[in-house]
């Protein structure tokens, strides 16, 4: 049996959902940093600011990385024929 094969079309939105889930996830890791610096500029109480970054920041980087992983992964283990078409 021969193996299915992916177009390329397929394979470049996979590549640029992976690259969109880090501009996403950097995105709102700068957004969460600047409502840091905000909060001390206006002499905010920062403690729900340093809460919420201290667990959002870390929970959206794994989940990308985690996604990202899984995406080299799955390529990697894919056969030759596998990865492509060639037109």
């Amino acid at each position: 049996m021969e193996p299915v094969r992916t177009p390329r079309w397929i394979y470049v939105l996979q590549v640029a959902s992976v690259g969109m889930i880090w501009v996403f996830v950097l995105s709102i890791s700068l957004w969460i940093l600047n409502l840091l610096q905000l909060s001390h500029r206006l002499h905010d109480v920062p403690s729900a600011s340093i809460g919420i970054s201290i667990v959002a920041i870390p929970v959206f980087l794994t989940g990308a990385s985690v996604l990202t992983y899984v995406f080299v992964g799955l390529q990697r283990d894919a056969e030759p024929g596998e990865r492509e078409e060639k037109p």
